[in-house]
């Protein structure tokens, strides 16, 4: 059997994508990119064909493309189209096993969740509402600040979600796990606002809390458009999206309380390496903290 040369077996592999998976012609594209630049490192190798591709190859590749500048995310999306293209190789008989099946790309480095500081989220918060959808936006805003809780979990309160005698809400959490969250008073005051003009938005019978100006229940994406909106009027420079006010929260509850585990039972993290992440959020705040004022930190002037 003649070995396959390796762009022919790349044009077969796109062409099987095109008819089996019917693939955008922007992914399409993405692939073809991958393929191509693993095509030219092997061109560099002297390899011909892919009976001579082994996974030595395939690290050194990865390896190639780190040390030009390409990221730890997009090493692994060229690493999984090699891999599929390997797959099909495999599968048509022109290699007998997935060379980069045990090769891992770099490891990408964690976000840091991006965050407003007290004083931003004051200033955020410092606006009253002059109609209906005012008042509700606030209430939306306060007690998403007051209780770190996620935009799903937000916009499925239901009346009978919500306490504000005893100063919680019910809510239903990632894997369908219910947690009870407290208010704070800010919040319970929005919300009390918000009750009274609701009456003269909501449908009869409907039990959402938080409704539009149809009357039912809101989507998260009129959330999402309402406080960038009202970011932009508050003159905040940088786009505001709902689940930055449950990473404030987050934060500024572990800089004041320096309790992990309350804070990861009040976001309702399943586990506590997901609270984690805050520390590392504190421990910048400290560090510029120290920075800004220890003697042998602080920079002499010229």
């Amino acid at each position: 059997m003649t070995a396959m040369p390796l762009r022919s077996g790349v044009d077969r592999y796109l062409q099987c994508l095109r008819i089996e998976r019917r693939l955008s012609p922007h992914t399409a594209s993405a692939y073809a990119s991958d393929l191509a630049a693993l095509v030219d490192y092997c061109g560099t190798q002297g390899i011909e064909d892919w009976s001579r591709v082994d996974s030595q190859h395939v690290r050194m590749f990865a390896a190639r493309e780190h040390r030009q500048g390409l990221a730890p995310r997009s090493i692994q999306r060229r690493l999984s189209a090699c891999r599929g293209l390997f797959r099909f190789l495999v599968r048509e008989g022109e290699l007998r096993h997935d060379p980069g099946a045990d090769v891992q790309a770099p490891k990408t480095r964690k976000r840091l969740p991006t965050t407003l500081d007290a004083d931003t989220m004051a200033r955020l918060l410092e606006f009253r509402g002059d109609d209906s959808l005012g008042v509700r936006d606030k209430a939306i805003m306060e007690l998403f600040y007051s209780s770190g809780l996620r935009l799903a979990e937000l916009i499925g309160l239901d009346l009978s979600s919500v306490d504000l005698r005893d100063r919680t809400v019910r809510v239903v959490g990632k894997g369908r796990k219910e947690r009870s969250v407290p208010v704070g008073r800010q919040a319970v005051a929005a919300m009390q606002a918000w009750l009274r003009e609701r009456a003269t938005l909501a449908r009869v019978g409907e039990q959402a809390f938080f409704v539009g100006v149809n009357g039912s229940r809101l989507g998260p994406r009129i959330v999402q458009r309402r406080i960038a909106r009202w970011a932009r009027l508050q003159g905040l420079p940088e786009h505001v999206h709902p689940h930055m006010f449950r990473h404030s929260f987050a934060s500024h509850l572990l800089e004041s309380s320096q309790d992990l585990r309350a804070v990861q039972e009040l976001l309702g993290h399943a586990n506590i390496s997901t609270t984690q992440v805050y520390t590392h959020l504190d421990f910048q705040h400290l560090a510029r903290i120290y920075d800004a004022a220890h003697p042998r930190a602080r920079r002499k002037r010229a």
